[in-house]
Parts: C-alpha cells; structure tokens; sequence
C-alpha cells in the first residue's frame, strides 16, 4: 500500500487514477481547488488549494510516497498568465514540495503537443526523440513543454521522476472531448479541416490511469524510467474524420460533409485570434491556428517505449474502444450531448 497524492484528481482522468489506486489498496488524497463529495465517501482524502500557493501544496505533498501531477489548465486558448501559474509554478511548486517532504516518485501527467509542429507538419509514429519546437501556436502545448522539461530535470537520486504523455483521452465520463464535438454536429457547426484523411491516437481513460501506476511502480533512481517521458495511446491510430462520422451515426447525429481547406482554417484561426486578444473577449475562439492543425495533421506517437520499460499494454482495441463509446453516448444524441458523459 503507498500512501499516493494526486493533484487534480476531480478531472477526467484523475478521477480514473484515484479509483485505480483506491481498488489497489493505496491511500489516496486529491489536491484540487474544491471538494468531491463523491470521491470522499469512496475514502479519498480530500485538500483545498492552489498549485500557485507554494505553502498548500508543500502541505499536500508532506508524507507522500507518490505524487501523481495530473493537474493543468487545458485549451487552446485563455490567459497567458494562468497557463504560466498554473502549468509552469504550480509544476515548480509540486517539485519542491516533493524534495521539502522527502517525496521519493514524481509521475507528471504530460501531453503530446509538447512536440506539436507550429506549422503543417505530419507526425507519424513520433517515439521520444522528437524535438521540442522552438515555437508554438498556444501557451497550454508551451507551458506544458516548460513544465516537463522541469520535471524530468528533476530527477536524481533522491527524488525519480518521469512524464507520461496521453494523447486525446476518450471513454465514458468524458466532459470534454466528444460531448463537444456532439454539440457542435449538433448545431451544424462541424467542419472536415483538410483533405480528411489524417490519422490521429487515441486514449482510453482507463488505460492512461493504468500507464501512470505502472510508471508509479518501476519509477526508481537510476531505472530505465527515471528522467523519461512516454508516450501513452491505444497504439492503433484512426482516419480521425471517418471515425468521428461513424460514432456520430452511431448516437443518431448526422456525419460531418462540409469542409474548409486547411490554409482556410488557419487564416480563420489567426483572424480570430487577433480579433479576441483585440476585442479581449471572454470564451475560446470557434478555431484557432493550433486546432485547425491538430483537425487537419496526421499526429500518431510510438508506445514502443512505454511497452518496454512501463510495460504497458492498451486493454481495448480502437475496435472496442469505439464500441465502448457508442454504446455510452447511443442513447440518443439529446441526452449524449446533455449528460457529457
């Protein structure tokens, strides 16, 4: 039994983590900014605060064999100064708090889009190697790079680190992904971006809470794992497009056929842009340069690595998966959009 911390673990994936540690037998708090009764009755430890307040997290993190850094500020567009306090100090904030309370493991939960091209660029079968870009379209793929490379600086002898990259996480309970893309089929606001032919990874959430136990368990100083960053999806990438139009017709939306070439979209993207910054208004731009390239590019990443040092191994095929999903939110398209999971 370890005595585990997991920041963020009201969100979709923390949530998955925490009641995978809980059926392990571990004993697990969550560090998030609110209380989750639901996750408190189940025997989770439940502390208030912010990853900016130095204090509450070194707090949280007294007396931890693990901490699992699920949490982040996500999306493509926001203020610059939040992704930076949350992404970039809060991250600090949870390495010292490790080394002030002799915290041993670090799993950091990253993302893909650390490596994420600025321009038109197809990522395939990506494994570790791929460069850091010298520059980005959004400040949630920068300050999570920032923030990895600090982590897996990190590590030495007294404290193992390692960063899991999960990319596009899907299943039931999702709050954000599909029911958004539901929502705007909905409204006919759904656009095919490019040729539509691209290939992209998914995750299921199960299978990324997983991967960051198995990292947890072989994370040791001087281990293959230590100071590394993996790669996590189902290893099996889709033609997004088609695939997206399958599980619409399997909730009873009609598929997406209008189009806007990619050169489009990113001229839409970075009007828009202008425009929000301009006008400061409120809300995410309905596209913006980093979207329209991850809806047109091919991104599919190698778990090679993973497979071999996490030994981690998808539970469900895109076949399954996919399943899984239409059986969730095929209850009609009123009430997949309406419950979000």
């Amino acid at each position: 039994m370890a005595r585990a911390l997991v920041t963020g673990g009201g969100g979709f994936l923390g949530r998955a983590l925490c009641l995978q540690l809980l059926a392990a037998g571990d004993e697990v708090a969550v560090f998030s900014r609110r209380r989750f009764p639901d996750l408190e009755e189940r025997g989770v430890e439940s502390l208030q605060g912010d990853l900016a307040d130095a204090k509450a997290v070194r707090a949280a993190c007294a007396g931890r064999e693990v901490v699992y850094h699920v949490a982040a500020l996500a999306g493509a567009w926001g203020d610059p100064a939040r992704y930076e306090a949350t992404n970039v100090i809060g991250t600090r904030n949870v390495i010292a708090a490790c080394r002030a309370g002799g915290v041993p493991k670090l799993v950091f939960t990253s993302s893909p889009s650390v490596v994420a091209p600025p321009t038109p660029h197809d990522l395939i079968d990506a494994d570790e190697s791929t460069p850091y870009p010298e520059r980005t379209l959004a400040d949630y793929p920068r300050t999570k790079a920032l923030a990895e490379r600090d982590v897996l600086a990190a590590n030495d002898r007294k404290l193992a680190t390692c960063a899991l990259r999960p990319h596009l996480i899907l299943g039931p309970g999702d709050p954000h992904l599909l029911p958004r893309v539901f929502a705007r089929a909905r409204a006919g606001r759904l656009r095919i971006v490019g040729a539509g032919t691209n290939l992209v990874d998914f995750t299921y959430v199960e299978d990324a809470a997983r991967a960051h136990r198995l990292a947890a368990a072989c994370l040791d100083p001087g281990g293959p794992a230590a100071g590394r960053a993996y790669f996590i999806t189902q290893g099996e990438p889709v033609a997004l497009w088609p695939w997206i139009n399958g599980l619409l017709e399997a909730v009873g939306l009609p598929p997406v056929t209008r189009r806007i070439s990619l050169r489009g979209a990113m001229r839409l993207g970075g009007a828009l842009e202008a425009t929000w910054r301009w006008l400061r208004l409120s809300g995410e731009p309905p596209m913006t340069r980093f979207v329209a390239l991850q809806l047109a590019t091919t991104h599919t990443f190698s778990i090679a690595a993973a497979r071999r040092d996490l030994r981690y191994e998808p539970s469900l095929s895109m076949d399954e998966l996919t399943a899984l999903l239409a059986e969730h939110y095929g209850r009609g398209p009123g009430r997949a959009v309406a419950h979000g999971g």
